[in-house]
């Protein structure tokens, strides 16, 4: 049976800062949420951690006149409910996205996938090939980092469990990774609200605490996706890359851009980890353009 109150949107969710409505619906036992605005052809949004659709809000707003935009949260992110036992793997939420993709019935899909969500993405469009024909990655990876020494020590020491720990008592992610993640501007106390809201007791933080350890320990994971690139690195891919993020740097968006032959990229000078919440006009300028050029025909 549903939990009610699962699927009803928290009072502290401020209908002005993310003015969508919110759709809840079952997937393997969970209850996810996710927005569905405007019309024409598809975006699905892929967040990181320790975000959730919230981060997209923006850049919805710019392009729902022009696009069928679409976010959701992963199990126990945003306002999604995980079902009892989920271990909150990046391997699982690919899953879960895979299945909330056939559920919904969608196709001829942009994947926009930033951090966790580049990496969850593509192990999704690797799946159900002829579903996505577009790529937007925005600050992701695509492969194993294990024995790369700047992945190595985030993975060892924000995911080791004295930090794992402080995450779970102190919401400690959110307090350091949203502010240093905008380089451009500084959020409003209100809209880091909603990143500490919603991750706002020790149970719920269990889900942005894991993820930081798996970048190591999912290499297994990792590696499939990296085997399985050739099956979508004919698609048109857009990278956005905010310059200013000290946890993804140049050489990761140059593999991206050396592993998708037909991309283009964008550089958002001095934006941080969030791009699209950081410098959401160039973001979604990035996109209108890109998307515009790809419907083209061909001469």
């Amino acid at each position: 049976m549903t939990n009610t109150a699962a699927t009803t949107r928290p009072a502290w969710v401020d209908d002005d800062l993310f003015p969508f409505e919110s759709h809840f619906i079952e997937i393997d036992g969970h209850t996810v949420h996710y927005v569905d605005e405007g019309s024409g052809p598809t975006l699905l949004m892929l967040h990181g951690n320790p975000t959730w659709s919230f981060l997209f809000r923006d850049v919805i707003n710019l392009l729902c006149k022009d696009f069928r935009c679409i976010a959701l949260d992963y199990p126990g992110f945003g306002l999604s409910t995980p079902r009892p036992g989920y271990r909150y793997l990046p391997e699982e939420h690919a899953e879960v996205v895979t299945a909330f993709v056939d559920a919904l019935g969608l196709k001829d899909v942009t994947l926009v996938g930033q951090d966790w969500g580049g990496m969850i993405g593509l192990a999704v469009a690797q799946r159900r090939p002829g579903v996505f024909n577009r790529l937007v990655l925005a600050n992701t990876w695509a492969w194993p980092v294990n024995g790369d020494l700047h992945f190595e020590a985030f993975g060892r020491i924000v995911g080791g469990l004295p930090m794992r720990f402080l995450v779970r008592q102190f919401n400690l992610l959110v307090k350091a990774f949203i502010p240093t993640g905008h380089r451009r501007r500084t959020l409003t106390d209100a809209e880091l609200d909603h990143y500490r809201r919603a991750l706002d007791t020790a149970e719920r933080r269990q889900a942005s605490a894991v993820l930081p350890g798996r970048v190591l320990a999912s290499r297994e994971f990792f590696a499939e996706v990296e085997a399985a690139l050739p099956d979508v690195a004919h698609l048109p891919t857009l990278i956005i890359w905010g310059d200013a993020d000290i946890a993804f740097r140049a050489q990761e968006r140059e593999r991206l851009e050396a592993t998708f032959p037909n991309h283009t990229t964008v550089i958002v000078e001095g934006a941080g980890t969030y791009v699209e919440s950081d410098a959401p006009d160039e973001f979604a300028d990035a996109i209108s353009s890109f998307s515009a050029g790809a419907r083209r025909p061909s001469e």
